[in-house]
């Protein structure tokens, strides 16, 4: 295992316990204690996943994020002691894949990180899981090797989890998926989020696709039931 990680975060006990806990994994591991730090190695030296604490001295997690954002597509997950659902589902606008609150278990949050790098290795390389080539929906097209996705021409960018959420509904449009589906495909049968973390995703994604065309409509929603792509 050569993935390297970026764990980002002012409290000296959660930089050693936890990249001791990502080391014993066989994940290398750069820490930073503040966001400008940070942002300075990343530029220069990019990581495989990024876990970024919100609270942080000189430039905090959600600054450092949209900074990243304007570059990159490397997996985030957000740490944070604060309970404000509102910073939940703003870091999910700004492109983090994932979300936990301290106090956390280790354990959990390295099921996580190994749960983005094999979607993420999955995207890179098709023949790490099913390899089902480039995926065209009228003006979408989805090509999972390269992780790129365009709409009429042009470039979408999606994080891992927003990826595989739009292809497992683009896949088969018409049919409806729903919330407990999509949680599987996102995170894994092991690792529970709630309804909102999904509908996060799907705001998002399709506020990135409004931001090139304003008409937008593809993906439906289905009250109490779930989401799907729009039949042709």
């Amino acid at each position: 295992m050569n993935d390297t990680i970026a764990l980002v975060d002012d409290d000296r006990n959660i930089l050693t316990s936890v990249s001791m806990a990502l080391e014993a994994e066989g994940y290398k591991v750069r820490t930073f204690a503040d966001g400008e730090a940070a942002y300075r190695g990343l530029k220069q030296n990019p990581v495989d996943l990024a876990i970024l604490d919100i609270k942080m001295p000189r430039m905090d997690g959600m600054e450092l994020l949209q900074q990243l954002r304007k570059s990159s597509t490397v997996p985030v997950i957000f740490l944070t002691s604060k309970d404000d659902e509102v910073d939940e589902v703003l870091g999910f606008r700004m492109g983090a894949d994932d979300y936990i609150k301290k106090p956390f278990s280790q354990r959990l949050l390295i099921e996580r990180i190994r749960a983005l790098l094999r979607r993420t290795e999955i995207d890179r390389n098709p023949s790490a899981g099913k390899s089902e080539g480039v995926l065209t929906r009228g003006d979408l097209i989805l090509d999972p090797e390269r992780h790129v996705c365009t709409w009429k021409g042009e470039a979408v960018q999606l994080t891992v989890t927003e990826f595989l959420l739009l292809k497992a509904l683009a896949q088969f449009p018409g049919h409806v998926k729903n919330r407990d589906q999509l949680m599987d495909l996102a995170y894994g049968e092991s690792i529970y989020v709630d309804d909102r973390t999904i509908d996060s995703h799907i705001k998002r994604v399709r506020r990135k696709f409004r931001n090139l065309d304003r008409e937008f409509n593809e993906i439906e929603t289905l009250y109490g039931v779930g989401y799907r792509y729009r039949e042709t």
